[in-house]
């Protein structure tokens, strides 16, 4: 039976003593509607101790211990200091909010906790009325505190992210995708539309950006001419397509279509031509965001398919702790589970199978690149989540490491191991990159063991020093006595 109640507010922690409350019939309408009276509510509960948070600082740091599951070391001493001890007689029971935090506390005090609805109910209605049953605080007090925490707790979730600018590649990826998507529903769309005018143009023109931008230029083909064939080239970049066009048009068995329709084409056509351009736009911006948040994997692997398995993993610094056993079959979730259930084979390879290298891998070799492969994205993504200054220096020696291991498999060549190619990478640094250069990393452990040498060195003496002193005062001593 729950005897007390902790709150935790943005103030501070309070304890709340229960003094009586229906508990058989806490279902009813009747009960439910009590606590949201505080003339009655008051005489459940009576504040017992309150303690506030010292700083803004201490409130964030009580708060991301509540939202993990930890007993802080403040709530802590504040139990201990106010909760009675139990006994046969009297058994203590605190209501607390979550299962986590009930555990933590049981470990750490001692008390029995309890989340069940009745500590529930009374929580929430404490909560309802915290303003004023804690005396202690102003009117406005707790909301101001409120608010504060807030924007500190959100903002301390957001910078949790080491890359947290990573965010913005993972929304263009999948962007990206939608419109790649939606461009080809359109760019469809189009060619039918367009198509009961001039059917020949789709045979002629295979890109759809490119029909698009045609369709748009010629509208109606009975008004083409010869003057018309400068523009067709602006577009196609091939005076032949121009001429095949303009020939197509002249003899084109399509039918006939009002201004009203070409107009609505004609803007549609327009549409899809923007939605074109912007995703070209999109993609230079997901390649500089790729080269600045993770420039060795986007040189390994590629710009899109680095993004991708970002996106998929959630962060990148969720893909630095993958294991490459789970970067391999990213993405192929699905087919893993399937296999696992009908105990069939398990998939080799999820969105790293998009990159060169699988493609260009031969049929008996594709599940050995698709592992190596996955094993050099994963420290790629290591070295890119942690590493102060980027570079792309191990991205590039990846990539030929990868090359190797391709011609290993065709020819035989022995590849390079992988501490040799990463030692070099990390002599060839410069000073403004991560690394530490080989001579001056040699001058500086040099310097080191030159002032340790002097430290052994000033400890021997100090030591001969005492004990030439202590020799001598028994000699005096003993000269003394013979005295």
């Amino acid at each position: 039976m729950v005897n007390y109640v902790l709150f935790e507010s943005a103030s501070g922690y309070a304890l709340f003593e229960r003094l009586e409350s229906e508990e058989i019939g806490s279902k009813l309408d009747e009960v439910q509607e009590s606590f949201l009276d505080l003339a009655k509510f008051g005489k459940m509960i009576k504040l017992k101790s309150f303690v506030p948070f010292k700083s803004a600082a201490h409130a964030l740091e009580n708060a991301n211990d509540v939202s993990e599951g930890i007993c802080n070391e403040t709530l802590k001493a504040f139990l201990e200091m106010n909760l009675p001890k139990s006994s046969k007689k009297s058994k203590v029971e605190l209501g607390v909010t979550e299962k986590n935090l009930a555990g933590s506390i049981k470990a750490e005090v001692g008390v029995e906790c309890s989340t069940s609805e009745l500590a529930q109910e009374l929580i929430r209605g404490i909560r309802f009325h915290a303003d004023k049953l804690l005396k202690q605080l102003k009117e406005g007090d707790l909301e101001k505190a409120q608010l504060g925490l807030g924007h500190s707790y959100s903002r301390c979730k957001v910078k949790f992210n080491v890359n947290r600018s990573d965010n913005m590649v993972i929304q263009s990826i999948a962007l990206l995708d939608q419109l790649d998507k939606d461009l080809n529903t359109f760019s469809m769309r189009v060619r039918e539309w367009y198509g009961w005018h001039f059917p020949e143009l789709s045979k002629i023109v295979n890109d759809n950006a490119q029909f698009a931008k045609i369709a748009k230029f010629v509208k109606n083909k009975s008004t083409l001419t010869e003057e018309s064939l400068e523009g067709l080239e602006e577009i196609t970049g091939d005076a032949d397509k121009a001429k095949q066009i303009l020939d197509a048009a002249r003899s084109s068995m399509g039918t006939d279509i009002s201004e009203f329709d070409l107009l609505n084409i004609e803007n549609f056509a327009t549409r899809v031509v923007s939605l074109a351009n912007y995703r070209k736009e999109l993609h230079d911006y997901l390649n500089s965001k790729m080269s600045h948040i993770a420039p060795n994997l986007s040189e390994l692997i590629g710009e899109v398919v680095g993004a991708r398995l970002i996106s998929h993993a959630g962060s990148l610094t969720n893909l630095a702790k993958y294991p490459a056993s789970t970067v391999q079959i990213l993405g192929a979730e699905k087919a893993l589970f399937r296999a696992l259930k009908t105990k069939g084979n398990t998939p080799k390879y999820g969105l790293i199978y998009h990159s060169s290298f699988i493609g260009r891998a031969g049929a008996k070799n594709k599940g050995r690149v698709s592992r190596f492969l996955a094993n050099k994205c994963s420290i790629a993504s290591r070295i890119d989540c942690f590493l102060e200054k980027p570079t792309t220096k191990f991205g590039e020696a990846l990539k030929q490491q990868v090359e190797d291991r391709l011609a290993f498999y065709e020819s035989g060549a022995a590849p390079s191991k992988n501490a040799d190619v990463m030692k070099s990478v990390m002599d060839n640094l410069d000073d403004d990159e991560v690394a530490v250069p080989a001579k001056k990393r040699d001058a500086e452990d040099a310097d080191t063991d030159k002032k340790k040498k002097k430290k052994k060195t000033e400890k021997a003496e100090k030591k001969s020093e005492k004990t030439e002193k202590k020799s001598e005062k028994k000699d005096k001593k003993k000269k003394k006595k013979s005295e």
